[in-house]
């Protein structure tokens, strides 16, 4: 059995984001070390950037909506197969336009989207 019961939400998304985030601040707080104010505008673009590229992995399913998820769809290289129509209280969702307001996904249409999906270099089924 798991340590962990529930989804911490490790994600494609989450960890390039991380990743091109902590090389952006570490250019930052080199740029704060040795007083260079390119260093810092660059380090601070980069983190604007790794905030871009998070938001559109989240977009292509490569993301977790808020909340839980089912066990099945916990796994890194699970793509999220309600990504395209958009998670109901998703910010991110919502900048793109896709996002569900007020209504929560049906029972049918999440168990429909799940059987529908399958872990990258798998089969369904």
């Amino acid at each position: 059995m798991s340590a962990h019961q529930y989804d911490e939400g490790h994600t494609v998304a989450g960890w390039t984001g991380f990743g091109i985030a902590t090389v952006g601040t570490t250019v930052a707080g080199v740029g704060m070390c040795v007083v260079s104010a390119p260093l810092i505008g660059g380090g601070l673009g980069i983190v604007a950037v790794s905030v871009l590229v998070t938001w559109a992995l989240h977009l292509t399913g490569w993301g977790k909506p808020p909340g839980r998820r089912d066990r099945e769809q916990w796994g890194m290289r699970v793509r999220d197969p309600l990504a395209r129509a958009g998670h109901a209280g998703c910010v991110g969702c919502r900048l793109a336009g896709r996002g569900r307001a007020a209504a929560e996904y049906t029972a049918e249409e999440r168990a429909v989207a799940y059987r529908e999906s399958a872990p990258v270099g798998e089969t369904a089924g």
